[in-house]
């Protein structure tokens, strides 16, 4: 069970099609003018930023060229080409085509695009931010002739024409602009965590129509955590026990650019967030993110008193594991790593004592990553030594439930038991086609 722990979960870019293939007489607007480079190089970082390569580009394709396969309810879609080739990928697109697509979730074509793609963030992208982003996509990515895939979502779900209704509903137009009584540096992390970070499509709960529950910290659940794609997306709120309550300025920065501080280890889709975004970020960057997401205040805890570490009702447990089945299973495949006072050796192997993705209430995140392990966090071009092994295969499903359970009570824990059907479920949904 190393790495165990998520800190800032998933943000997962789910980007459907989105990019209309265009004629072969279309304009190409990026084989015009000559490009400024200071405004590509910006562009570029703002990509980064919004970790468009996580999403848009396949396992061993190439940068921005589409082709990733993503699972939703409704059907597996296949992630679009949004390199400037003009017959597959965005060539033909306009500065303000490509702003509209952005901003407003409409295609160059007039068709609508799903709100799993995070639309209503990059709404808040100023006007100069996206002149960069568009800069860098025609004049700083190679044109990649591959053309996209229709998506396997029947009809009727395949619709697009009702979202114009959900825009209607749900979409907030206009760039954000500063609070008021707000310094630089919150302004500067707010705006990267609520529009190019899209921080809210994964930590922020969903309503019935797939609608965030709150765009910014004027609502309560904003950024409370939320179930996504077999993972809880971590709460970012200053929840002492599952959120950043625990958490210094120092520990936070050290996330963002690690993956990995004393209290968490990326894991899920989070560890791409890490691995393609966050560490690229600059150091102001960091630190104004920091900044805005340590101001936000305590939501969707579980109502438990503040976490206190006591190891000694555990300690007793490990030392007569027969009594236990779920300590029999920790000292024979977790004990050597996570330790038996689970603080493990932060920050190459987790801890598990008072780690807020243990003590959340949904366990979705423990059993995923006790199930299917971790993928490799990558530092400055260095791969983590020690990634999280999966124990699918090792492991059935009372085994794992006793385990987690072990975990989850264990060093004052106090979060609720795993049963074997919940893990179960998860190693139907998350090993299907592998």
């Amino acid at each position: 069970m190393k790495n165990m722990l998520k800190g800032l979960g998933a943000a997962l870019c789910v980007a459907l099609p989105f990019i209309a293939q265009a004629p072969a007489d279309a304009a190409t607007p990026a084989a015009t003018g000559a490009a400024d480079q200071t405004l590509v190089q910006r562009g570029a970082y703002l990509a980064q930023l919004g970790d468009c390569a996580a999403c848009h580009t396949a396992p061993k394709g190439k940068p921005f060229a589409g082709g990733l396969p993503m699972n939703t309810p409704m059907g597996r879609i296949y992630v679009t080409n949004i390199t400037p080739d003009a017959r597959t990928g965005i060539g033909g697109y306009t500065e303000a085509d490509f702003a509209r697509a952005l901003r407003e979730g409409v295609a160059k074509d007039g068709h609508n695009l799903y709100p799993a793609m995070p639309y209503p963030s990059y709404a808040k992208v100023n006007d100069d931010d996206v002149k960069a982003l568009y800069a860098f996509f025609m004049h700083g990515v190679a044109p990649v002739q591959q053309a996209n895939r229709e998506s396997d979502i029947k009809w009727p779900l395949n619709m697009r024409w009702p979202l114009m209704f959900w825009n209607m509903a749900f979409l907030e137009k206009g760039a954000y602009r500063d609070k008021p009584g707000k310094d630089v540096a919150w302004n500067r992390g707010a705006y990267l965590v609520q529009g190019l970070g899209h921080c809210g499509s994964c930590h922020t709960p969903r309503g019935i129509a797939f609608q965030e529950s709150a765009l910014d910290e004027s609502g309560s659940a904003f950024l409370s955590g939320a179930l996504l794609d077999g993972w809880f997306a971590s709460n970012l709120t200053g929840e002492h026990n599952t959120g950043l309550g625990r958490w210094s300025d120092e520990d936070l920065r050290t996330f963002l650019k690690t993956g990995a501080n004393r209290h968490a280890s990326a894991f899920g889709a989070m560890t791409s967030v890490i691995n393609n975004s966050t560490q690229a970020m600059s150091d102001q960057d960091v630190a104004a993110v920091s900044t805005y997401l340590k101001s936000l205040p305590p939501a969707g805890g579980t109502g438990a008193a503040a976490y206190t570490y006591d190891p000694q009702a555990t300690k007793v447990s490990l030392d007569r594991p027969a009594n236990d089945a779920g300590a029999r299973v920790y000292t024979a495949y977790c004990m050597h790593c996570h330790g038996v006072d689970g603080h493990g050796f932060a920050p190459m192997l987790a801890p598990l004592a008072g780690n807020p993705n243990v003590l959340a209430k949904d366990a979705s995140s423990p059993i995923n990553v006790t199930l299917n392990g971790t993928g490799d966090l990558v530092i400055d071009g260095v791969p983590s030594p020690f990634p999280m092994p999966g124990f699918a295969a090792v492991l059935d499903d009372q085994q794992i439930a006793d385990v987690l359970s072990f975990v989850r009570v264990g060093w004052n824990n106090g979060a609720p038991a795993v049963g074997a059907a919940e893990v179960a479920k998860l190693r139907q949904s998350t090993q299907a086609g592998r």
